[in-house]
C-alpha cells in the first residue's frame, strides 16, 4: 500500500515533466502525449458543442462545433506546451499567407471543376432543374453557408495538420505523419450519408493533399484554402458534399453513370474522378516550388 501510494505522485511527476519539456528536448512519448491530449480535447469539446448547436442545425452545428473546438483546443496546446501562439501552427498573416491562401482556393476549386468536366462531356451527367425550388438559397442564406464551409474547413485543417499533426511530424518526419493522420481524416468521414470504401479512399488521398500542402510551405493557409475552394465549389456546382445535400441555385446535377463514377448518395467524392484529382494535386504539390512562411 505503501509502494503505490509513493508510485502515483512519480508516474504524475513524470507525466507532468514529459509534457512540459522545451520543444528541443522533445522525446517521442512526450510527443505522443501531447497530440493524443489535443485530439481528445478536440474530440470531447467537438461532441460537446453539437450537443447543443446539432439540435438546432445540423450541417451548421458541425461546422460551428468543429471549429469551435479546434481553436479552443489549439489555444490550450500551443500556449501550455510550447508557450507559444496560436500563429506558431502556421497562422502567420503575411503576403506569403496571402498568396498560398489564394492557390488554395483557386486550385481546390479548379479541381472540382476538372472532376465534373469529363462527365458533362461524355454525357453521364447534366444539369436538371432542382425537383425542390423552395429549399434553394437566396444570397443571404448563399453567403451564410460559404461561411460556414469556411469554418468547417478551417476547423478540420487545424484538428488533422495543425498541432497534434505539427508536433508529431517533428519526431516521425513527413511521410511517417502525413500518412496515419490522413487515415484518421478519412475515419473522421466514415459516418456522413453514403459513405463508401471508395470515399474513405478518397477521403485518405485528400488528407494526402492537405499534408503535403502543409509539408511544403510550413503554413496552414495553403491547405485551408484548397479544402475551402473544393467544399465551396462542389455545392456551387450543384453537387453533394461528403454526404451533404446543399442547394445554392436552381440547379443540380444528374447522373446516367454507375455510383463509381457519380459517387452516388455521398457525391462526387466517392467518384474515381475524385481519385484522379487529388493524386494530380499531390504531384503538382510535389513538384512545384514553394517558399516556407517563415523562412
Amino acid at each position: 500500500m505503501g509502494r503505490t501510494g509513493m508510485a502515483i505522485p512519480l508516474y504524475v511527476e513524470y507525466v507532468t515533466l514529459v509534457l512540459m519539456t522545451s520543444a528541443p528536448e522533445l522525446n517521442r512519448t512526450g510527443v505522443l502525449l501531447r497530440a493524443g491530449l489535443f485530439l481528445v480535447a478536440v474530440r470531447l469539446l467537438g461532441g460537446l458543442f453539437y450537443s447543443v448547436l446539432g439540435d438546432v442545425a445540423y450541417f451548421a452545428g458541425a461546422a460551428i462545433s468543429g471549429f469551435v473546438a479546434a481553436i479552443l483546443a489549439s489555444l490550450f496546446a500551443v500556449r501550455v506546451f510550447e508557450r507559444g501562439r496560436l500563429t506558431d501552427l502556421g497562422l502567420a498573416w503575411n503576403s506569403l499567407a496571402v498568396r498560398d491562401l489564394r492557390i488554395g482556393v483557386a486550385a481546390g476549386m479548379l479541381a472540382a471543376v476538372a472532376v465534373i468536366l469529363p462527365a458533362l462531356l461524355s454525357g453521364w451527367a447534366f444539369y436538371a432543374q432542382n425537383p425542390a425550388p423552395e429549399a434553394v438559397f437566396g444570397p443571404g442564406k448563399l453567403v451564410f453557408v460559404l461561411i460556414l464551409l469556411l469554418f468547417g474547413a478551417t476547423g478540420e485543417e487545424l484538428m488533422f495538420r495543425g498541432y497534434a499533426f505539427q508536433a508529431v511530424m517533428q519526431i516521425f518526419g513527413v511521410w511517417g505523419t502525413i500518412l496515419p493522420f490522413s487515415v484518421l481524416f478519412a475515419v473522421a468521414h466514415m459516418g456522413n450519408l453514403g459513405s463508401t470504401p471508395l470515399s474513405l479512399s478518397n477521403t485518405f488521398l485528400w488528407g494526402v493533399v492537405f499534408g503535403v500542402a502543409f509539408a511544403r510551405t510550413r503554413s496552414l493557409w495553403l491547405p485551408i484554402g484548397l479544402h475551402v475552394g473544393w467544399n465551396w465549389a462542389l455545392p456551387l456546382l450543384g453537387i453533394n458534399l461528403s454526404g451533404f445535400e446543399v442547394r445554392l441555385h436552381p440547379w443540380v446535377l444528374e447522373w446516367r453513370a454507375p455510383e463509381l463514377v457519380s459517387g452516388g448518395i455521398y457525391g462526387i467524392e466517392a467518384s474515381v474522378f475524385t481519385t484522379l484529382a487529388a493524386s494530380a494535386l499531390i504531384f503538382w504539390l510535389l513538384r512545384a516550388k514553394w517558399a516556407r512562411n517563415g523562412d
